[in-house]
């Protein structure tokens, strides 16, 4: 059984739509592009949907120099720390940033929560000791680094 998504996320560009969709689904694992809609005038890329790991998004050419902002980010989680620093270099090539605890900003504006898969077990365990530790570590961290963060959890240096 399929769920239809009944929400999608639009990301506004003064003319960057097609760019950025194209970018995010050549970094994403399993996305894609689904359709581009152009403008019946001039031909122009009006909006662009696209489907990032199995969510749907759709960028629009609004005309409008409008920002994002660290109030709303995307997260996204990996396996391994291969995958992790993989990602993360991708997301940030060609102008992002690095921003502190596992984020970063790419170089659209946008922002991006990189996780570990791993810290789903960690807020389940119900440690609040082994979580403190985990979270002591990380806060000292830009990119996250999965061994460290186990080690923290864990007790060993």
């Amino acid at each position: 059984m399929q769920i239809k998504q009944r929400i999608t996320p639009f990301f506004s560009y003064a003319d960057q739509a097609e760019q950025a969709a194209e970018f995010y689904v050549s970094v994403i694992p399993d996305s894609k592009i689904i359709r581009k809609v152009r403008n019946p005038g001039n031909q122009a890329v009006l909006t662009v949907e696209f489907e990032l790991a199995g969510m749907k998004f759709t960028s629009l050419n609004a005309g409008q120099d409008w920002q994002f902002t660290e109030a709303f980010s995307l997260a996204i989680q990996r396996d391994t720390q291969d995958e992790l620093d993989t990602l993360w270099d991708n997301l940030i090539a060609d102008g992002g940033s690095e921003l502190a605890c596992g984020w970063l900003k790419d170089k659209f504006g946008m922002c991006w929560q990189v996780w570990p898969t791993k810290l789903q077990d960690w807020f389940e365990a119900d440690d609040p000791v082994a979580l403190q530790r985990m979270f002591e570590a990380l806060w000292q961290m830009k990119k996250l680094d999965i061994a460290a963060l186990q080690c923290a959890y864990d007790g060993r240096d």
